[in-house]
């Protein structure tokens, strides 16, 4: 990392773009600010990252017992007392629309919808972290990162129009495609650009020509296509303006680490490499939105180093089996403590006069409570991070007490009941969402079935 301090990446705002015979100037972008510029509060960075927890927890050690600030960790979040000042967990969240859901409860975890199934596709609707990234894309080269347990359409980001955004799974590939050199050089780039933006040309001009001449129900889908389309076109427009931008040149203990082969019988060294990743992603600005499904419902890491040969899945089809649930909280406790060394490492990290972690907004969570019945109300929820961006920590926001006098874990079906239905219908995981996106500069009022922000947050 000692190069990117350098600075010697940095140029003109001058600079000019030429190509398909324009002359372009390019916008104010980062890489002309000095690092160490005075900036105000308001211009610095602002960042949100979304890390997925698959098939819920063990919600008989997982559940925190108090409410407020003198609340104790449960046994598995121990290792992230020492963010105690930086960390907001939160219980009785839920998804209306997820209720029911089973293995689908990722797919909505970020957008709320209700998901349907139109000719054996999934249809889904805009995620919160895209919206984010629409107001952040202009000042980075990648708009949005999104990581994954396995690559391919298993990913929480969504697109307008309600299409999967492809996740990436190995972190040499995601390295190289920050920070590696352009595959054939810029101009080989930037004659796929122009081949690209031709397409995007004739296929809005032929839309254009066809929704003359067709119904308005037919217009109404023709509108969605186009806009999907002008998003292509936009994305094209921004990769074109960042050929010409040096990308920062990483120092080589960085680069041994993050394009290593890194097995995922590792767990542990699979996760914190792709946290690694993540956080250099955020500290050198190549972007300021990241999704990281770190499994699915489907497909979540055994851990062998601690003893766990079972996948998420199977554990948490756990069948009341004491031994299955004992080794459900130690995986628990193992994701948290992969957690903490994510949160360990954005607080390292001076960001000016600030922390990064200061400067990120990390929900840490999941679709879903108890796997074993797939159970998706009072989801294991924690916020962290984003102090400088506004955000209150320090507590733990109870939305199912008062309404039960206590927590009764050692009575399991009565627990459960409350993994099922949900104990307040208004604490809806969207007020969350809302209330991040607002953070981010997303002036918007409602999101999905939000009803309104968290004043205790904020």
């Amino acid at each position: 990392m000692a190069h990117v301090l350098s600075q010697n990446w940095l140029i003109n705002r001058r600079h000019l773009l030429r190509g398909a015979g324009a002359t372009i100037a390019l916008p104010l972008l980062n890489c002309m600010k000095p690092l160490f510029a005075t900036q105000s509060a308001e211009s610095r960075p602002k960042r949100s990252v979304f890390i997925y927890i698959p098939n819920g927890v063990n919600v008989l050690t997982w559940q925190i017992k108090k409410a407020g600030r003198d609340y104790e960790l449960s046994e598995p979040l121990q290792s992230l007392e020492k963010h105690r000042a930086n960390i907001t967990p939160i219980s009785g969240l839920y998804h209306p629309n997820g209720l029911g859901q089973a293995h689908e409860c990722g797919k909505i975890w970020l957008t709320a919808a209700k998901v349907s199934q139109e000719g054996g596709a999934f249809r889904n609707t805009i995620s919160c972290d895209q919206m984010m990234a629409e107001i952040t894309a202009p000042h980075t080269r990648f708009g949005s990162l999104e990581l994954s347990i396995s690559r391919g359409p298993t990913t929480l980001g969504w697109s307008r129009d309600g299409v999967p955004l492809p996740a990436e799974d190995n972190p040499k590939t995601v390295f190289n495609r920050l920070f590696g050199v352009e595959a054939g050089g810029v101009d080989l780039q930037r004659r796929r650009l122009n081949r690209r933006a031709s397409v995007l040309d004739t296929v809005l001009e032929d839309a254009g020509n066809l929704k003359r001449s067709v119904g308005s129900e037919d217009r109404t889908k023709l509108d969605e296509y186009l806009s999907s389309v002008r998003e292509v076109e936009i994305r094209t427009e921004r990769l074109d303006a960042w050929l010409q931008v040096p990308k920062p040149t990483i120092d080589p203990p960085t680069t041994a680490n993050l394009t290593r082969n890194v097995s995922k019988t590792e767990a542990g060294d699979y996760y914190r490499t792709m946290y690694d990743l993540i956080t250099l992603a955020l500290r050198t600005d190549m972007t300021r939105v990241v999704t990281y499904m770190s499994g699915s419902e489907s497909n979540g890491l055994a851990i062998p180093e601690i003893g766990i040969p079972q996948t998420r899945h199977e554990l948490s089809h756990h069948n009341g089996d004491p031994e299955q649930m004992a080794r459900l909280s130690r995986s628990d406790a193992f994701i948290a403590q992969q957690f903490a060394y994510f949160l360990d490492s954005l607080e390292a990290i001076q960001d000016g006069d600030e922390s990064l972690l200061d400067r990120t907004m990390v929900l840490f969570g999941s679709g879903m409570s108890y796997g074993h019945s797939h159970g998706n109300a009072n989801l294991p929820t924690i916020l962290a991070g984003g102090k400088s961006l506004g955000l209150k920590h320090g507590q733990h926001i109870d939305y199912n007490l008062p309404k039960i006098n206590a927590y009764d874990v050692t009575n399991a079906a009565g627990h459960y009941s409350i993994c099922h239905k949900p104990i307040e219908p208004n604490a809806r995981l969207t007020n969350l969402l809302l209330t991040m996106m607002n953070k981010m500069d997303v002036n918007v009022e409602k999101f999905a079935d939000s009803l309104g922000p968290i004043s205790e947050l904020t």
